[in-house]
Protein backbone atom coordinates (compact mmCIF):
# COMPACT_ATOMS: atom_id res chain seq x y z
CA UNK A 1 0.00 0.00 0.00
CA UNK A 2 1.69 3.30 -1.08
CA UNK A 3 -0.80 4.84 1.64
CA UNK A 4 1.27 3.40 4.09
CA UNK A 5 5.04 2.18 4.25
CA UNK A 6 6.01 -0.44 6.74
CA UNK A 7 9.11 -2.02 8.02
CA UNK A 8 9.07 -5.68 6.26
CA UNK A 9 12.37 -7.19 8.14
CA UNK A 10 10.33 -7.83 11.23
CA UNK A 11 9.44 -11.17 12.51
CA UNK A 12 6.13 -10.42 14.07
CA UNK A 13 3.45 -8.84 11.86
CA UNK A 14 1.41 -7.39 14.87
CA UNK A 15 1.33 -7.22 18.31
CA UNK A 16 -1.58 -5.73 20.32
CA UNK A 17 -1.65 -4.55 23.22
CA UNK A 18 -4.22 -3.41 26.00
CA UNK A 19 -7.76 -5.66 26.67
CA UNK A 20 -8.50 -9.04 27.04
CA UNK A 21 -12.04 -10.47 28.77
CA UNK A 22 -14.63 -12.95 28.57
CA UNK A 23 -18.10 -12.48 26.71
CA UNK A 24 -20.65 -14.41 26.84
CA UNK A 25 -22.87 -14.23 24.22
CA UNK A 26 -26.95 -15.45 25.31
CA UNK A 27 -28.08 -18.47 23.49
CA UNK A 28 -31.91 -17.01 23.31
CA UNK A 29 -31.49 -14.05 20.77
CA UNK A 30 -34.22 -11.36 20.33
CA UNK A 31 -34.97 -10.99 23.80
CA UNK A 32 -33.66 -8.45 26.71
CA UNK A 33 -30.52 -9.85 28.44
CA UNK A 34 -33.21 -10.48 32.10
CA UNK A 35 -34.97 -12.98 30.73
CA UNK A 36 -31.77 -14.70 28.49
CA UNK A 37 -31.28 -18.56 30.98
CA UNK A 38 -28.11 -19.76 28.92
CA UNK A 39 -24.94 -18.35 27.50
CA UNK A 40 -22.04 -19.15 25.25
CA UNK A 41 -18.71 -18.40 26.27
CA UNK A 42 -15.94 -16.39 24.26
CA UNK A 43 -12.95 -14.74 24.04
CA UNK A 44 -13.38 -11.19 23.78
CA UNK A 45 -11.97 -7.80 23.97
CA UNK A 46 -11.04 -5.37 20.81
CA UNK A 47 -7.62 -5.89 20.71
CA UNK A 48 -7.85 -9.66 21.22
CA UNK A 49 -10.24 -10.58 18.40
CA UNK A 50 -8.34 -8.10 16.14
CA UNK A 51 -4.80 -10.47 16.65
CA UNK A 52 -7.32 -13.10 16.46
CA UNK A 53 -8.76 -12.47 13.13
CA UNK A 54 -5.31 -11.10 11.66
CA UNK A 55 -3.92 -14.72 12.90
CA UNK A 56 -6.85 -16.21 10.88
CA UNK A 57 -5.82 -13.99 7.90
CA UNK A 58 -2.59 -15.92 7.58
CA UNK A 59 -0.53 -13.30 9.89
CA UNK A 60 1.96 -13.79 12.56
CA UNK A 61 0.35 -11.75 15.60
CA UNK A 62 1.37 -11.45 19.17
CA UNK A 63 -0.43 -10.01 22.27
CA UNK A 64 0.70 -8.54 25.14
CA UNK A 65 -1.56 -7.92 28.24
CA UNK A 66 -2.13 -9.17 31.72
CA UNK A 67 -4.89 -12.19 32.49
CA UNK A 68 -6.03 -13.13 36.34
CA UNK A 69 -4.35 -16.31 37.76
CA UNK A 70 -7.79 -18.51 37.55
CA UNK A 71 -10.02 -20.60 35.19
CA UNK A 72 -10.47 -17.96 32.85
CA UNK A 73 -7.12 -16.48 32.57
CA UNK A 74 -6.08 -20.27 31.32
CA UNK A 75 -8.75 -19.73 29.23
CA UNK A 76 -7.99 -16.71 27.55
CA UNK A 77 -4.19 -18.05 27.20
CA UNK A 78 -5.58 -21.90 25.34
CA UNK A 79 -7.56 -20.00 23.21
CA UNK A 80 -4.99 -17.90 21.80
CA UNK A 81 -2.57 -21.11 21.17
CA UNK A 82 -5.24 -22.50 19.48
CA UNK A 83 -5.43 -19.61 17.26
CA UNK A 84 -1.58 -19.32 17.16
CA UNK A 85 -1.44 -15.86 18.28
CA UNK A 86 1.95 -15.78 20.56
CA UNK A 87 1.35 -15.62 24.33
CA UNK A 88 5.07 -14.99 25.57
CA UNK A 89 4.10 -11.81 27.19
CA UNK A 90 0.43 -12.69 28.30
CA UNK A 91 1.26 -12.09 32.20
CA UNK A 92 -0.78 -13.92 34.39
CA UNK A 93 -1.24 -11.58 37.89
CA UNK A 94 0.17 -12.27 40.95
CA UNK A 95 -3.37 -10.04 42.50
CA UNK A 96 -6.47 -11.08 43.00
CA UNK A 97 -8.06 -8.90 40.02
CA UNK A 98 -10.19 -11.08 37.81
CA UNK A 99 -10.84 -10.63 33.92
CA UNK A 100 -13.27 -8.39 32.74
CA UNK A 101 -16.90 -9.91 31.85
CA UNK A 102 -18.67 -9.18 29.39
CA UNK A 103 -22.86 -10.38 28.75
CA UNK A 104 -24.14 -8.93 25.84
CA UNK A 105 -28.01 -8.42 24.57
CA UNK A 106 -29.04 -9.00 21.41
CA UNK A 107 -32.75 -7.41 21.61
CA UNK A 108 -32.90 -7.25 17.45
CA UNK A 109 -30.71 -7.22 14.79
CA UNK A 110 -30.89 -3.61 15.18
CA UNK A 111 -30.54 -3.35 19.71
CA UNK A 112 -27.95 -4.60 21.17
CA UNK A 113 -26.35 -3.58 24.29
CA UNK A 114 -23.59 -4.83 26.70
CA UNK A 115 -23.78 -5.42 30.53
CA UNK A 116 -19.69 -5.16 31.77
CA UNK A 117 -18.64 -5.69 34.67
CA UNK A 118 -14.67 -4.65 35.17
CA UNK A 119 -14.04 -4.07 38.81
CA UNK A 120 -10.44 -4.41 39.66
CA UNK A 121 -9.61 -5.58 35.63
CA UNK A 122 -6.82 -7.37 34.95
CA UNK A 123 -6.14 -5.80 31.99
CA UNK A 124 -5.81 -2.97 33.35
CA UNK A 125 -3.14 -3.94 35.70
CA UNK A 126 -0.14 -4.41 33.28
CA UNK A 127 2.96 -3.14 34.46
CA UNK A 128 5.39 -0.54 32.92
CA UNK A 129 8.06 -3.26 34.38
CA UNK A 130 5.92 -5.97 32.16
CA UNK A 131 7.16 -4.41 28.75
CA UNK A 132 9.96 -5.77 26.73
CA UNK A 133 11.65 -3.66 24.60
CA UNK A 134 13.23 -6.56 22.37
CA UNK A 135 9.63 -7.70 21.86
CA UNK A 136 8.17 -4.62 20.59
CA UNK A 137 11.44 -4.40 18.23
CA UNK A 138 10.39 -7.29 16.55
CA UNK A 139 7.55 -6.29 15.45
CA UNK A 140 5.95 -4.26 12.09
CA UNK A 141 2.68 -2.91 13.91
CA UNK A 142 1.53 -2.12 17.65
CA UNK A 143 -1.67 -2.21 18.04
CA UNK A 144 -2.81 0.37 20.62
CA UNK A 145 -6.53 0.01 22.00
CA UNK A 146 -7.57 2.95 23.71
CA UNK A 147 -9.48 0.98 26.44
CA UNK A 148 -5.98 0.28 28.11
CA UNK A 149 -5.21 4.07 28.36
CA UNK A 150 -8.25 4.51 30.58
CA UNK A 151 -6.91 3.45 34.47
CA UNK A 152 -3.11 3.04 35.86
CA UNK A 153 -0.57 1.22 35.55
CA UNK A 154 -1.70 -0.32 32.21
CA UNK A 155 -1.86 3.37 30.98
CA UNK A 156 1.94 4.00 31.76
CA UNK A 157 2.49 0.83 30.38
CA UNK A 158 0.80 1.73 26.59
CA UNK A 159 3.42 5.02 26.77
CA UNK A 160 6.47 2.77 27.45
CA UNK A 161 5.19 0.79 24.54
CA UNK A 162 4.56 3.82 22.52
CA UNK A 163 8.13 4.61 23.18
CA UNK A 164 10.14 1.27 22.55
CA UNK A 165 7.47 1.42 19.30
CA UNK A 166 9.05 4.52 18.41
CA UNK A 167 12.57 4.01 19.03
CA UNK A 168 12.71 0.51 16.71
CA UNK A 169 10.63 1.98 14.13
CA UNK A 170 7.35 0.50 14.36
CA UNK A 171 4.30 1.53 12.90
CA UNK A 172 1.53 2.48 15.60
CA UNK A 173 -2.11 1.94 14.68
CA UNK A 174 -4.56 3.31 17.77
CA UNK A 175 -7.61 1.79 17.17
CA UNK A 176 -9.92 4.06 19.82
CA UNK A 177 -12.12 1.34 20.91
CA UNK A 178 -13.84 3.76 23.66
CA UNK A 179 -15.67 2.01 26.32
CA UNK A 180 -17.74 4.53 28.66
CA UNK A 181 -17.90 2.13 31.88
CA UNK A 182 -13.48 2.37 32.13
CA UNK A 183 -13.24 6.39 32.07
CA UNK A 184 -14.37 8.86 34.91
CA UNK A 185 -15.38 11.57 32.34
CA UNK A 186 -14.80 12.66 28.63
CA UNK A 187 -12.45 15.49 29.32
CA UNK A 188 -9.94 12.57 30.65
CA UNK A 189 -10.54 10.55 27.30
CA UNK A 190 -9.61 13.65 25.51
CA UNK A 191 -6.89 14.13 26.99
CA UNK A 192 -5.06 10.73 26.88
CA UNK A 193 -6.20 9.88 23.48
CA UNK A 194 -5.22 13.11 22.04
CA UNK A 195 -1.59 12.56 23.31
CA UNK A 196 -1.58 8.89 21.54
CA UNK A 197 -3.34 10.28 18.34
CA UNK A 198 -0.05 12.35 17.79
CA UNK A 199 2.12 9.48 17.94
CA UNK A 200 0.21 7.20 15.77
CA UNK A 201 0.97 6.28 11.84
CA UNK A 202 -2.88 5.02 11.49
CA UNK A 203 -5.67 6.48 13.42
CA UNK A 204 -9.34 4.19 13.42
CA UNK A 205 -12.26 4.99 14.83
CA UNK A 206 -16.10 5.33 14.71
CA UNK A 207 -17.34 9.20 13.83
CA UNK A 208 -18.34 8.74 17.81
CA UNK A 209 -14.83 8.19 19.07
CA UNK A 210 -13.15 11.21 16.62
CA UNK A 211 -15.63 13.57 17.87
CA UNK A 212 -14.45 12.49 21.65
CA UNK A 213 -10.75 12.44 20.77
CA UNK A 214 -11.39 16.21 19.58
CA UNK A 215 -13.98 17.40 21.91
CA UNK A 216 -11.73 19.58 23.70
CA UNK A 217 -10.32 21.44 20.65
CA UNK A 218 -14.33 21.61 19.21
CA UNK A 219 -13.98 18.96 16.39
CA UNK A 220 -17.61 17.63 16.88
CA UNK A 221 -18.65 20.58 14.07
CA UNK A 222 -15.50 19.49 11.79
CA UNK A 223 -16.20 17.16 8.65
CA UNK A 224 -14.76 13.87 8.37
CA UNK A 225 -11.77 14.95 6.40
CA UNK A 226 -11.39 18.53 8.57
CA UNK A 227 -10.62 15.57 11.34
CA UNK A 228 -8.50 13.64 9.50
CA UNK A 229 -6.37 16.50 7.81
CA UNK A 230 -5.87 17.96 11.95
CA UNK A 231 -4.23 14.84 12.82
CA UNK A 232 -2.63 14.25 9.76
CA UNK A 233 -1.11 17.93 10.54
CA UNK A 234 -0.35 17.34 13.87
CA UNK A 235 1.40 13.73 13.87
CA UNK A 236 3.13 11.24 11.95
CA UNK A 237 -0.60 9.85 11.01
CA UNK A 238 -0.20 8.76 6.99
CA UNK A 239 -4.12 7.27 7.35
CA UNK A 240 -7.17 7.87 9.66
CA UNK A 241 -10.14 5.67 8.83
CA UNK A 242 -13.77 7.53 10.30
CA UNK A 243 -16.63 4.33 10.08
CA UNK A 244 -19.97 5.38 10.36
CA UNK A 245 -21.35 2.01 11.15
CA UNK A 246 -24.34 0.97 8.56
CA UNK A 247 -23.61 3.58 6.36
CA UNK A 248 -19.70 2.69 5.55
CA UNK A 249 -16.65 3.97 6.04
CA UNK A 250 -13.90 6.98 4.73
CA UNK A 251 -10.18 6.46 4.89
CA UNK A 252 -8.19 10.01 4.30
CA UNK A 253 -4.34 9.39 3.57
CA UNK A 254 -1.41 12.12 3.77
CA UNK A 255 -0.85 12.34 -0.15
CA UNK A 256 -4.52 13.81 0.08
CA UNK A 257 -6.44 10.59 -0.97
CA UNK A 258 -10.08 9.90 0.32
CA UNK A 259 -12.33 6.76 -0.36
CA UNK A 260 -15.27 6.25 0.77
CA UNK A 261 -16.94 2.63 0.98
CA UNK A 262 -20.59 1.33 2.10
CA UNK A 263 -21.63 -1.11 4.60
CA UNK A 264 -21.60 -4.47 2.78
CA UNK A 265 -25.14 -6.47 2.76
CA UNK A 266 -25.80 -8.60 5.98
CA UNK A 267 -28.14 -10.91 7.62
CA UNK A 268 -27.59 -8.85 11.03
CA UNK A 269 -27.51 -11.06 14.36
CA UNK A 270 -25.71 -8.56 16.67
CA UNK A 271 -24.85 -4.96 16.51
CA UNK A 272 -21.04 -5.37 17.90
CA UNK A 273 -18.09 -7.53 16.81
CA UNK A 274 -17.99 -5.73 13.31
CA UNK A 275 -15.50 -3.52 14.55
CA UNK A 276 -12.81 -5.70 15.27
CA UNK A 277 -13.60 -8.08 12.03
CA UNK A 278 -12.84 -4.56 10.01
CA UNK A 279 -9.63 -3.51 11.83
CA UNK A 280 -8.42 -7.21 11.44
CA UNK A 281 -8.86 -6.86 7.94
CA UNK A 282 -8.02 -3.25 7.47
CA UNK A 283 -4.47 -4.51 8.86
CA UNK A 284 -4.28 -7.30 6.78
CA UNK A 285 -4.34 -5.16 3.60
CA UNK A 286 -1.75 -2.34 4.51
CA UNK A 287 0.53 -5.52 5.03
CA UNK A 288 -0.21 -7.33 1.78
CA UNK A 289 0.62 -3.43 0.29
CA UNK A 290 -3.37 -3.15 -1.04
CA UNK A 291 -4.40 0.49 -1.81
CA UNK A 292 -6.84 2.07 0.24
CA UNK A 293 -9.59 1.51 -1.55
CA UNK A 294 -9.48 -2.15 -1.73
CA UNK A 295 -8.69 -2.53 1.81
CA UNK A 296 -11.81 -0.45 2.37
CA UNK A 297 -13.58 -3.19 0.92
CA UNK A 298 -12.19 -6.03 1.88
CA UNK A 299 -12.16 -4.75 5.46
CA UNK A 300 -16.41 -3.64 5.35
CA UNK A 301 -16.83 -7.54 3.45
CA UNK A 302 -15.39 -8.84 7.04
CA UNK A 303 -17.01 -6.89 9.49
CA UNK A 304 -20.22 -7.56 7.30
CA UNK A 305 -19.96 -11.19 7.80
CA UNK A 306 -19.18 -11.18 11.66
CA UNK A 307 -21.92 -9.16 12.39
CA UNK A 308 -24.58 -12.22 10.89
CA UNK A 309 -22.63 -14.29 13.69
CA UNK A 310 -23.35 -15.07 17.49
CA UNK A 311 -19.61 -14.81 18.18
CA UNK A 312 -17.05 -11.86 17.82
CA UNK A 313 -14.35 -13.85 17.98
CA UNK A 314 -15.03 -17.35 16.54
CA UNK A 315 -16.53 -15.86 13.86
CA UNK A 316 -13.89 -13.76 12.67
CA UNK A 317 -13.35 -14.70 8.74
CA UNK A 318 -10.40 -16.25 6.74
CA UNK A 319 -9.16 -14.41 3.14
CA UNK A 320 -10.91 -17.21 1.16
CA UNK A 321 -14.09 -16.32 3.12
CA UNK A 322 -13.91 -12.53 2.63
CA UNK A 323 -13.23 -12.70 -0.92
CA UNK A 324 -16.27 -16.03 -1.46
CA UNK A 325 -18.24 -13.05 0.49
CA UNK A 326 -17.89 -10.27 -1.99
CA UNK A 327 -17.85 -12.32 -4.85
CA UNK A 328 -21.41 -13.43 -3.79
CA UNK A 329 -22.42 -9.79 -3.00
CA UNK A 330 -20.82 -8.37 -6.28
CA UNK A 331 -18.28 -6.15 -5.08
CA UNK A 332 -15.78 -4.48 -7.16
CA UNK A 333 -12.66 -5.74 -4.81
CA UNK A 334 -10.92 -7.65 -8.04
CA UNK A 335 -11.26 -4.55 -10.48
CA UNK A 336 -10.00 -2.13 -8.18
CA UNK A 337 -6.11 -1.18 -8.87
CA UNK A 338 -3.70 -1.64 -6.08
Amino acid sequence: MTEFSINKDRKIDVIAIGRVTIDFNPNEINRPLDESRTFSKYLGGSPANVVIGLSRLGKKAGFIGKVSNDQFGRYVKKVFEHEGVDTSHVVTSTGNDTLGLTFTEMKSPTESSILMYRSEASDLKLNVSEIDEAYISKAKILLVSGTALAASPSREAVFKAIEFAKKHQVKIIFDLDYRNYTWRNDEETAIYYSLVARQSSLMIGSREEFDLTGGLLGHTELSDEEIASYWMNEGPNEIVVIKHGKEGSSAFTKNHKKVKVPAYPAKVLKSFGGGDAHGSAMIYCLLENYGIEKALHFASASAAINIGSHSSSESLPTVDEIKAYMEKVGSPFEKIQG
